[in-house]
């Protein structure tokens, strides 16, 4: 009884020593952020000592919510709160912290039906531009945690969620803490937890910090055929070859077999095929031997000798880890047996198991990071510029485009900031964009002069400053380069009214309310075009006699007299369409705005289409096509060269597309078949221009004529969205809709709009699931039988018999993965679901896509034998190729 009785206070006491012990370890380095803490919030956990802070400063979006009442008494106080992210499909936290240092990052899920449903996500973690996780929350009680062990190479990292559109993303907390750079080393990669346990462990929910002074959380292991060791003694981790350090409290406990001759063995399922491990196994011996007894055992793994004979240390921790990653098993097993002359069974006191995850998407240059985002704070901007403003692509910042260069980081090529709200000067840290093609600043109110750094971005071609107030000279070289063709540049337009720069002067002395001698000049085209324009209203008003035709006929003359110094540089005459065009001897195609041909300006082809006299719906789309691409810029829209203007001679001239129109490929006109690669690609660069007229241009924009004929292809295949004359700028008054004259072509119109008139982003995307269809089935939108079937209505009964090798263009004979199609029909279904509310966003189409690609390209790798050559690095490099402007 005495015996016992010291046992109880010895323990007693060691029990009080680590509690003393958890509460006074420096926290230097750690940082603990609870989600959904009102800002400025702090407490300290008491079960842990830990400090947790608000996340208010790490992040401006989302939602603060509570779990519910009836589950918090059974969870620490940390994840009593969290953050929801019902809107935005990337949400991220950015986190300062040291670069270069090793740390363990751990995100930890807590649903605790904090919304009354019930309603159990899925969504996707990243971390920076790379994927981390997927989230699956099977049980509102029960917390999901997941755990990185990262070396970051930037200062900071972005931790991001991701709505993969299986429920609404949500986060109880983000703790990081430093660790031992000469622990958890990796030949390459980051470490992600699979397993880590403490053996022997029994009636207890785990240990942390501060048992573990890097806040590791041991869950207790057990296993059948094994029996418990233990001491009450601690157990030393301060050796120098103990980097790993694990906890004395959970070194205290070990597990040995049953039976003395049995083996301790465990094992872990991969998660893929591909999949590497490393494995870290602590021991030590626990049990005071006598001069009689001996414990040694040799380890091995899936029957290999891996390492022994080993010897534990009394009361010391020792720690085995592979020093490169282990692969190549769909199963591992470890099996630990003791040696011929050890008198004991072996030992083992904890392992850690952890996945290799390679982070290979680059994060945007540094310096471009600092610029736009010292932009973002100077001025406000009230976007959803969260994470990396480049990567990953599919959730690039809006009104960036960015260059995609295989490992080289990602630059900012492209900044729209148009009718953003911008007040006060040009910002300098314009200037650290270095390698920026196209800056849009119109529609502000910027004041003060036009910055001579201007001039030294070398790249810029396009410059639009037009609607703000800015004054004094314009750089001479930025006029000069202008002049010179080199540098589309856009100032204002015919009138100096309050709010176009109207105190805008050339170089040199400035004059109060003086103009620009170019303007002058481009004032006078302007006049002429107008009187042009006058004559041609009165002709059509005399020949139609209607209201409506007259009305929209002064609106178009509003409109082109608003042309501005850029639209008057790319200006032609007829006579040199003549020229360009030979004569207009090559016709590409025609239709009702008029006839296409084919035409040369000095090396470079060209499209020209030229307006029929006869046509007036043609002349509407003619004002309307120009209107909207002097305003928009994207490298999967078709470029506008120029125009012609010359009386009842009107014509645009574009790029010229080397491989035609989508519907040509699909048809079967052409020779040459699509494989599923190009299919993707083809869809995802589409789905990107439209989500650019949606997303990325303020006002928004509503194509109205999606269809496969609208969507031609570059010499490489890449696909630029076209025919923008039924364009309709949505207006952002709050409205869901916008009531207008239904316009589109049978079998790609949305039937809502039809049916209700009114206009929505969603008729785009139903019009883009029908072409959408036609890239996986190279069906027709409707079919030519007598039934005249609607593709979807055929998808829908293929579907129903479950084989998706029925509804892919059987001319692919198979040769596709099988999960990338059943994604792309799956969004492509949802698209074009008769209930607008029901079909979903560009962005989310363009996000479902985006995962398509990876999966076909690990294909054709396999089937290939696993090519040296990266093929997605060699489609970012027909990208990049496609993204400056072009005559500009």
């Amino acid at each position: 009884m005495a015996m016992g009785f010291k046992h109880f206070i010895f323990a007693l006491l060691a029990g009080l020593a680590l509690i003393l012990a958890a509460h006074a370890q420096d926290q230097s380095g750690f940082i603990s952020i609870a989600c959904g803490l009102p800002a400025n919030f702090t407490f300290t956990e008491t079960k842990t000592g830990i400090n947790y802070t608000s996340d208010a400063t790490y992040i401006d979006t989302g939602i603060s919510k509570s779990i519910s009442h009836e589950l918090g008494g059974g969870h620490q106080r940390y994840v009593w709160n969290l953050r929801s992210f019902p809107q935005g499909i990337r949400n991220c936290y950015t986190i300062n912290l040291t670069a270069g240092t090793k740390y363990l990052i751990r995100a930890t899920f807590l649903h605790g039906n904090y919304d009354g449903n019930d309603d159990l996500p899925q969504f996707d973690l990243y971390i920076g531009a790379n994927t981390w996780e997927t989230v699956k929350v099977v049980n509102s009680s029960v917390s999901v945690i997941k755990e990185l062990i990262h070396v970051p190479s930037l200062n900071y990292i972005h931790v991001c969620l991701v709505n993969s559109g299986l429920g609404t993303p949500f986060i109880s907390a983000i703790e990081l803490r430093p660790l031992l750079k000469t622990s958890y080393v990796t030949k390459s990669g980051s470490l992600a937890l699979y397993w880590r346990v403490d053996v022997g462990l029994k009636a207890n929910l785990g240990y942390r910090y501060g048992y573990d002074v890097h806040d590791r959380y041991w869950a207790p292991y057990n296993k059948l055929g094994w029996t418990d060791l233990s001491t009450l003694l601690s157990v030393d981790d301060s050796q120098s070859d103990h980097e790993y350090q694990p906890p004395s409290v959970v070194m205290r406990t070990a597990a040995t077999p049953v039976n003395d001759n049995d083996p301790l063995e465990f094992s872990w399922d991969s998660e893929y095929a591909t999949s590497e491990y490393y494995i870290y196994m602590h021991f030590a011996e626990v049990v005071k031997l006598q001069p009689n007894q001996s414990r040694s055992f040799n380890i091995t793994l899936n029957g290999n000798h891996w390492y022994g004979p080993l010897t534990p240390d009394y009361l010391k921790a020792n720690t085995l880890y592979s020093t490169s990653a282990i692969s190549g098993s769909a199963k591992y097993e470890v099996s630990i047996f003791k040696t011929e002359n050890s008198t004991l069974p072996p030992i083992i006191n904890a392992f850690e198991i952890y996945s290799v995850k390679y982070f290979q998407k680059s994060e945007t240059n540094q310096e471009d990071v600092d610029a736009i985002t010292k932009m973002k704070s100077t001025y406000g901007i009230k976007r959803n510029w969260q994470g990396d403003p480049c990567a990953p692509k599919a959730y690039s910042w809006e009104g960036l485009n960015c260059s995609y260069d295989g490992d080289t980081p990602p630059r900012i090529t492209s900044l729209n900031l148009s009718s953003s709200g911008l007040i006060g000067e040009i910002s300098a840290d314009i200037s650290n964009l270095e390698m920026l093609q196209y800056l849009d600043l119109s529609n502000n109110n910027l004041t003060g002069s036009v910055p001579d750094f201007l001039s030294q971005l070398q790249y810029l071609r396009v410059l639009n400053l037009e609607r703000n107030q800015l004054s004094g000279p314009i750089p001479a070289e930025l006029l000069a380069r202008s002049k010179n063709g080199l540098l589309s540049l856009s100032i204002n337009s015919t009138t100096s009214s309050v709010g176009d720069n109207p105190n805008l002067c050339g170089s040199g002395s400035c004059k109060k309310n003086s103009f620009l001698v170019p303007i002058v000049a481009s004032l006078s085209g302007l006049l002429i075009l107008s009187l042009i324009v006058a004559a041609i209203l009165l002709g059509l008003r005399r020949r139609k006699q209607q209201d409506k035709t007259t009305v929209g006929m002064v609106d178009t003359r509003s409109s082109i007299q608003n042309i501005t110094m850029e639209s008057i540089q790319r200006q032609f005459t007829y006579s040199e369409l003549l020229k360009i065009t030979n004569n207009f001897e090559r016709i590409l195609g025609k239709g009702g705005f008029g006839t296409v041909y084919r035409g040369n300006i000095d090396d470079r082809q060209v499209a020209v289409k030229m307006l029929s006299p006869s046509s007036v719906q043609g002349f509407q789309q003619f004002q309307s096509e120009v209107k909207l691409l002097l305003r928009v810029y994207h490298r999967n829209l078709t470029t506008l060269v120029g125009y012609c203007y010359e009386g009842t001679n009107m014509g645009l001239i574009y790029e010229y597309m080397a491989n035609g129109d989508l519907k040509a490929h699909l048809s079967g006109e052409k020779a040459f078949i699509l494989n599923w690669e190009d299919r993707i690609q083809i869809a995802t660069d589409a789905a990107q221009g439209l989500e650019y007229l949606h997303n990325g241009c303020k006002p928004p924009i509503i194509h109205r004529d999606v269809k496969s004929t609208n969507i031609l292809l570059t010499e490489n295949f890449h696909a630029k969205l076209s025919d923008f004359g039924l364009s309709k700028i949505f207006p952002n008054d709050g409205g869901s809709h916008v009531s207008t004259g239904v316009v589109g072509t049978p079998g790609y119109l949305d039937p809502e709009y039809y049916r209700s008139n009114k206009l929505t982003e969603k008729s785009d995307v139903y019009s883009f699931g029908v072409v959408l269809l036609e890239i996986i089935t190279s069906r027709p939108a409707i079919d030519r039988s007598q039934e005249r079937t609607h593709i979807s209505q055929w998808v829908s009964f293929m579907l129903a018999k479950g084989d998706i090798k029925n509804i892919v263009d059987p001319r692919l004979r198979g040769n596709f993965n099988i999960n990338s199609a059943w994604k792309a029909v799956e969004i492509a279904v949802a698209c074009v679901s008769p209930t607008s509310a029901k079909r979903p966003t560009m962005s989310q189409v363009v996000a479902i896509l985006n995962e398509c690609l990876p999966a076909e390209l690990a294909r054709v790798r396999e089937v290939h034998g696993g090519e040296s050559i990266d093929l997605i690095e060699m489609i970012n490099m027909n990208v990049t190729s496609e993204l400056g402007p072009s005559a500009r």
